[in-house]
């Protein structure tokens, strides 16, 4: 049994001017940051790492019972340790089991996870760098939810208040942050490569192997001087990205990006997940967006390539949920330089069922492997000269009451502070040409570039 030990503090400062202030003490870093609702969860450091949250107990504070976790499912509130000037640390007067106060949260794991995790060809050497690790406990995590903003401290033993006190006068003091320009080189990947690898994948399609296969190109970046993740951090946060922002810094390598796609969020019984296939570019103009988000609609490609990831989302949740809700017809999300199908999905969890199964029955999706999605896998690892890594693998967090939620990691890219690879696919069906494909993947690239300041 691991016990865990977590002091909550509320804080006034800016999430992202706090991390950036406190970031150079550590070298393991986690985020998790959707720019458009409160959902910023930003961690330093690692406590302890553990391959499942069973076999879990939270200290709930000095004389008070221990909570247990189960696979991710929390029995109840997780209190935190002693009184610390300046916030609440212990469990508050008139709470009760499975309420939190508003002021407490229990601990936050991240999960960074890959696209295919038992594919036998070796990754680059940056991807390789990463452990193979399952759920992280950060030391420090600054949380941005629903119930405000906080400084969490986690540790295998009674959390020193004197620690948290100096930790809230350092993130007090955080200056304010600033964004930099990284100029860059772009090194062109193989054309010819490309070609001969949609031959491939067309093939397949025309032999009836798989319906739709998910290709991916990946491209050398150089940069004129070094960098670090706090400056590609920044760009994508203050930048035109829309999406939620992933990092996951080991040591002097850093995986990071925006993406767009949501994979599941868990709160309380409720779910949702998303459908996201299907992509055409964004016009200079909002009558030209609109008339090719029409386009988009209408067109029978794409609109078959959304469908099988509606497909395999709606008979997931009809296996592990109830009261499943996905619309017949896909909206249109528009991005800062491509637009996509999109259809949302919800629904209510059986007892049960955490959120760590939900990921694993979803993912990969049709969106990022192809149709059927054992058989794309297995297509990939013989078509893609390269092992994908984070790149669409699962990543997000999980807390100890069992809710979180993981993003499908695209438009990304793997770092070691002057170089790396930036990552982007298309999915192939019959039909599909090998130009459009290649300039769809060229147009997404745009969002990892991005985090340069381009």
């Amino acid at each position: 049994m691991t016990r865990i030990y977590t002091c909550n503090v509320p804080i006034e400062a800016d999430l992202v001017d706090a991390f950036c202030w406190l970031q150079k003490g550590f070298t393991d870093q986690f985020v998790y940051y959707d720019k458009a609702r409160a959902c910023r969860y930003m961690g330093l450091g690692r406590c302890i790492a553990l391959p499942s949250l069973r076999d879990v107990e939270y200290e709930c504070g000095e004389g008070s019972p221990l909570r247990e976790v189960a696979a991710g499912e929390a029995a109840g509130g997780v209190p935190a340790c002693g009184d610390v000037a300046g916030g609440a640390c212990g469990t508050a007067a008139g709470a009760t089991e499975g309420h939190m106060p508003a002021d407490e949260q229990p601990p936050v794991f991240f999960s960074f996870n890959r696209f295919d995790a038992t594919n036998p060809a070796p990754a680059d050497e940056l991807m390789a760098s990463f452990p193979h690790l399952r759920f992280m406990l950060p030391e420090i995590v600054l949380i941005e939810n629903e119930r405000g903003r906080f400084l969490q401290v986690n540790s295998l033993g009674p959390v020193y208040p004197g620690r948290v006190a100096r930790f809230q006068r350092m993130v007090a003091a955080a200056p304010a942050r600033a964004s930099e320009t990284i100029p860059f080189t772009l090194q062109p990947d193989s054309r010819a490569a490309w070609d001969a690898e949609m031959e491939a994948a067309l093939d397949a399609i025309d032999a009836g192997r798989v319906q739709k296969v998910v290709l991916s190109r990946r491209q050398r970046l150089v940069a004129e001087r070094p960098f670090s993740s706090k400056d590609l951090l920044v760009n994508l946060i203050d930048g035109d990205a829309r999406g939620t922002v992933l990092l996951y810094r080991y040591a002097d390598v850093f995986f990071c990006g925006c993406t767009p796609e949501l994979l599941v969020r868990k709160q309380g019984g409720a779910v949702e997940s998303m459908c996201l296939a299907g992509t055409c570019p964004v016009g200079a103009t909002p009558e030209e967006s609109a008339a090719l988000a029409d386009e988009l609609m209408d067109d029978g490609k794409n609109r078959a390539e959304h469908d099988y990831v509606v497909q395999l989302i709606r008979g997931v949740l009809d296996r592990v949920c109830y009261n499943v809700d996905v619309p017949t017809t896909p909206q249109i999300m528009t991005l800062s330089h491509v637009q996509h199908l999109f259809t949302p999905a919800r629904a209510r969890v059986l007892a049960g069922i955490t959120l760590a199964d939900l990921m694993e029955d979803l993912h990969p999706t049709p969106a990022v492997a192809g149709t059927p999605v054992g058989e794309a896998k297995m297509l990939l690892r013989v078509i893609e000269p390269y092992n994908r890594g984070f790149f669409a693998g699962a990543c997000g967090f999980v807390d100890g009451d069992g809710d979180g939620e993981f993003s499908v990691a695209l438009r990304t890219g793997v770092f070691d502070g002057e170089s790396g690879w930036v990552y982007a696919g298309c999915g192939i069906v019959a039909g599909s040409d090998a130009t459009a494909e290649y300039e769809e993947i060229n147009l997404k690239l745009r969002t990892i570039l991005s985090a340069f300041g381009a």
